[in-house]
């Protein structure tokens, strides 16, 4: 079975080994849809035949496309990547800025395996500028990367906004989302990052997939559980229903605690 490449901030690692039950058979849905594709953990535990994969995200996505067209030549340069990491290293990587489609996925591949806590983020200027994790000795498991790109094979994936591929989904198709998530309120909302995915977005996001239901389609969404979140879901439309996480992104002990979790399902 497939898993992960990534490591990824609200990755839904934890989701699969505590709450697979919920995701619908393959027998259940026509095409697999998911607009906030992060690190794909649910995609690759389903391994749907027919899916659409996006995030806004384009340096993500331009990962995912050439692990599935070109495994080979980008773990050719994993290779070099796992053989030289250090600190200075890393620095040097980061501040490459390939234009080559393997070049660039194996860059992005290795930054998010050696970097702090598998954090994406860049500065102002687009470019990515999350510090050196501190893990001399890194390792990419040769049969794992190959059998998410024998998964991938086939599968449409795409850079696009969140609003478009839902509007894709039809009758009979599953769309999971798992948006970037609205911590404490709505009116102290912050988010993974709270400059690109604001309350509106949350708001808008919620109308989006109130349609998408009302189309027929099979309909999955995961948030933090708080009431300004709940409200946005019509109970006559979604079943509410709550579960629990441990966030281990945050940097200090504080902010590594369990997070209740809000899970939103419609036409399931």
């Amino acid at each position: 079975m497939a898993e992960a490449f990534l490591r990824w901030a609200g990755g839904k690692r934890w989701f699969i080994q505590k709450e697979s039950h919920r995701l619908p058979n393959a027998e259940q849905y026509k095409r697999y849809i998911e607009p906030f594709l992060g690190g794909g953990s649910v995609f690759f535990y389903l391994e749907p035949k027919h899916a659409l994969l996006s995030d806004y995200n384009e340096e993500l996505i331009r990962a995912y496309i050439a692990l599935r067209d070109n495994f080979d030549g980008i773990y050719h340069l994993l290779e070099k990547h796992q053989i030289n990491n250090s600190k200075d290293y890393y620095y040097r990587i980061r501040n490459t800025h390939p234009t080559d489609p393997v070049d660039a996925a194996a860059r992005t591949i290795y930054l998010n395996k050696a970097c702090f806590n598998g954090i994406y983020r860049v500065n102002k200027s687009g470019e990515f500028n999350v510090p050196y994790g501190k893990r001399d000795v890194i390792n990419f498991v040769y049969q794992k990367l190959k059998d998410a790109s024998i998964a991938l094979k086939g599968i449409d994936i795409v850079a696009q906004p969140y609003g478009t591929s839902i509007d894709e989904a039809e009758e009979g198709d599953f769309l999971f989302c798992d948006p970037p998530y609205a911590l404490e309120t709505a009116e102290s909302f912050v988010g993974y990052n709270a400059d690109s995915f604001t309350w509106e977005d949350q708001v808008q996001l919620a109308d989006s997939l109130q349609k998408a239901a009302d189309r027929g389609v099979k309909v999955m969404v995961t948030n933090v559980d708080a009431p300004e979140v709940r409200a946005l879901y019509d109970e006559a439309t979604f079943l509410i229903d709550n579960t629990s996480r441990n966030c281990r992104i945050a940097g200090g002990l504080e902010g590594r605690k369990v997070y209740p979790e809000l899970i939103a399902t419609a036409n399931i």
